[in-house]
């Protein structure tokens, strides 16, 4: 089996899983995720702290942005512009109106300033205990974490369920690997 096959079959058992969580449970890890950054803080805050709008089933990280807010960061949101190309990242704050963006993305509207995060809080299907993200296949985090690491330090946090946490994601050499995992049951860094 080659590398899409096998990335293709566990994004499937992955959206599969997590389609299957109740309303209780996703709460519950929300609590959870915003505990476990209380616990660890991978990132000294302030910071300029990119997030994500959480689509369909993804675990809700608006408590975690909320409490990023209230602790003096520099909010932004990630927007596609084109296929293939990294993303570009618009400030954000709590109450802001988004617009609809490609693939069901919430995104600030173009009036706001571009900014450059110092961290990125990543969505993703799964992780592995190397730091190892599958997300859902277009790339844009890998170009867009290859390109900011290209400049400076940042440090890449994917987010997501504990039970997204598998044995082994495969990978190949254009992905990018994590800085920390955040999830509703723990926090650790990637050596």
């Amino acid at each position: 089996m080659n590398l899409i096959d096998e990335k293709r079959i566990l994004r499937g058992t992955m959206l599969a899983w997590r389609g299957s969580l109740g309303e209780d449970e996703r709460r519950a890890a929300a609590h959870g995720l915003l505990e476990m950054w209380r616990l660890e803080r991978p990132v000294q805050t302030p910071a300029v702290v990119s997030g994500f709008w959480p689509m369909a089933e993804e675990l809700d990280i608006r408590p975690l942005m909320m409490e990023l807010a209230n602790q003096g960061c520099q909010l932004a949101l990630p927007v596609v512009v084109a296929k293939r190309q990294p993303l570009v990242f618009r400030a954000w704050r709590p109450g802001d109106a988004l617009e609809a963006g490609v693939f069901g993305t919430l995104h600030p509207s173009p009036k706001r300033e571009v900014v450059e995060p110092e961290a990125l809080i990543v969505p993703l299907l799964a992780v592995d205990e190397e730091g190892w993200r599958l997300g859902y296949g277009g790339g844009f985090y890998d170009r867009t974490l290859e390109a900011l690491r290209a400049k400076k330090t940042i440090t890449a946090i994917g987010v997501g369920f504990n039970a997204q946490l598998v044995p082994e994601v495969p990978h190949g050499t254009s992905d990018q690997r994590l800085d920390w995992l955040l999830t509703d049951k723990r926090a650790c860094a990637f050596v």
